[in-house]
């Protein structure tokens, strides 16, 4: 028996496979098996295996299910970024489905055939080609307009994940396209930009005080003027954060 060429290898669609039913994985598996080009490298029952995967293995494509328990499909897409193709997975015909059709990201709705796989088998092999991966900030911005302000954030840390909830969130800072969360004495460094943050967030709970900060007011002690007639915010802990005027007409509304 011959062995496969470098070549030909090298033309393997590397797949990791999340569902966190079994038996959803297994007619995956079977149906996959039919293609000659595709290599399962990952078979996944929840999120947090999805995310080790990705960045352990670096698959060529994700088949990832939606609804899952503690991170869901719309969670593991946040944290493993927009380089990897994704086919998505459901059994609801739901507000989500008009959001991967608008941002022409590939979806199967179960039960589906093995020509539908097909078909999103090939759209993702021209995505693998092109190096085109899915538009994720577009695409979670509209699949998540109905929800409501998020109870935790989730920060990946190589193949690692942090859950932090929302409440116990100090503080957030902006550094650029990133923001670190203070939690708890902890900073953890999050690709995303605080625009996108702040709009997840509740903003009965959370207040932009400046360009760089956006306060959880639960940690609010005290506001106490500084040179100049500006103002700073003194938190329980003892942290000093900058106010802008702006960021003080914000405070005056909610306190």
């Amino acid at each position: 028996m011959s062995l496969p060429s470098e070549a030909e290898d090298m033309d393997k669609i590397r797949v990791a496979v999340i569902d966190d039913e079994e038996l959803a994985r297994r007619i995956l598996r079977e149906l996959l098996a039919a293609h000659s080009d595709v290599e399962i490298v990952a078979e996944c029952a929840n999120g947090f295996e999805a995310v080790k995967a990705s960045a352990e293995l670096t698959p060529d494509l994700l088949i990832l299910d939606i609804q899952m328990p503690k991170l869901d499909g719309f969670d593991v897409l946040e944290l493993v970024g927009g380089k990897t193709p994704v086919i998505f997975v459901t059994a609801y015909d739901s507000y989500a489905i008009r959001a991967f059709k608008i941002h022409a990201v590939d979806y199967l709705l179960k039960p589906f055939s093995a020509e539908r796989l097909a078909e999103a088998l090939g759209r993702a092999r021209e995505r693998i080609r092109s190096r085109e991966g899915p538009p994720v900030r577009d695409l979670l911005s509209t699949a998540r307009t109905d929800r409501k302000p998020i109870q935790r954030v989730l920060i990946r840390d190589r193949a690692d994940v942090h859950v932090i909830p929302v409440e116990t969130i100090d503080y957030v800072e902006s550094q650029d396209d990133y923001v670190a969360v203070k939690s708890g004495g902890h900073s953890y460094l999050k690709e995303q930009t605080m625009a996108d943050l702040e709009a997840l967030l509740d903003p009965r709970a959370f207040v932009r005080i400046h360009r760089r900060y956006v306060l959880n007011l639960a940690r609010l002690a005290r506001i106490e003027l500084a040179v100049t007639d500006s103002r700073i915010a003194i938190l329980t802990d003892g942290t000093e954060l900058p106010i802008s005027r702006t960021g003080y007409a914000r405070l005056r509304e909610l306190l």
